[in-house]
C-alpha cells in the first residue's frame, strides 16, 4: 500500500518561494521571470503581465521594467519567487 500525504502538508509544499539569485545588485521584472523559467521571451512577459495578475511584494505589478532587488518577492502563476544574491564564484589562485 503506497504512503499518502496529507492534503495540508502537500500545500505546503508547494507554497515553499522559489529562490531566484541574480549576481547584480537589481534585476528588472521581466528578466526575473524569463530566469525563473515561468515565461520563455520578453513578448510572453507582457501577455502575462496583462493577463494574469502579478505580485510584487504583495502589490499588483504591471510594469516589466520594475527594477527588484535582493530580498523582494513575485508571486506568479501560483507561484512565489524571492530574489537572493547570487553566490560569489570562487576566485582561481
Amino acid at each position: 500500500m503506497a504512503a499518502t500525504v496529507p492534503r495540508e502538508r502537500e500545500l505546503d509544499l508547494r507554497a515553499m518561494p522559489r529562490e531566484i539569485p541574480i549576481s547584480g545588485e537589481t534585476i528588472k521584472l521581466g528578466q526575473l521571470l524569463k530566469l525563473a523559467g515561468v515565461v520563455g521571451s520578453g513578448s510572453e512577459v507582457k501577455a502575462m503581465l496583462a493577463g494574469e495578475p502579478v505580485l510584487v511584494n504583495r502589490a499588483s505589478e504591471g510594469r516589466r521594467g520594475r527594477q527588484l532587488r535582493v530580498g523582494d518577492s513575485v508571486s506568479v502563476a501560483g507561484e512565489e519567487l524571492v530574489v537572493t544574491a547570487a553566490s560569489p564564484s570562487p576566485r582561481a589562485s
